[in-house]
């Protein structure tokens, strides 16, 4: 489904995540991790972008989500989500996720990815009206502003190379 003008603001971060995902997944498969350079990424991510990301989405999304009784049990789980990832987005900044948890944040956070785009979003976009939408978009743009609206290059460390 064609993503509302209204919530394109939150899937580009998506998007960023989700490259991130991959490249780590292809470096693990390669067996070329150094683990401190890709928890460093990881936590400027945070930083940057998921930790304001996180807060648009549970502030104004998750509510508009909720009053729908259809989608009040995909928040439920995309909260506890936010829970979980929180606690390993702070492993990374403390420099303390192992090796082999690596790859569960990448499978962690690209489900988590998934699951917002494919079943809150999708719905959303069914049940809502486009001036709620579009409401929900105005709100969206002030809860994001203090979002770094650059994209993060990967360092020599973390960056895909060619096989």
């Amino acid at each position: 489904m064609l993503r509302d003008k209204s919530l394109v603001p939150l899937s580009r971060p998506h998007q960023h995540a989700l490259a991130l995902c991959v490249r780590l997944d292809r470096a693990i498969q390669a067996g070329e991790i150094d683990l401190e350079s890709w928890q460093a990424e990881i936590a400027q991510i945070f930083e940057q972008e998921i930790t304001v990301h996180f807060t648009a989405e549970e502030k104004e999304v998750f509510p508009a989500a909720a009053r729908f009784p259809e989608l009040q049990p995909t928040v439920q789980d995309l909260l506890a989500e936010h829970g979980v990832l929180r606690a390993l987005f702070t492993q990374s900044q403390l420099r303390t996720l192992a090796q082999n948890e690596l790859s569960a944040f990448a499978a962690t956070l690209a489900q988590h990815i998934r699951k917002e785009e494919r079943q809150l979003f999708e719905g959303m976009q069914k049940l809502m009206s486009a001036e709620e939408l579009s409401a929900l978009g105005a709100e969206l743009e002030v809860a994001l502003q203090d979002a770094a609206q650059t994209c993060i290059l990967p360092s020599d460390a973390t960056r895909l190379r060619p096989k």
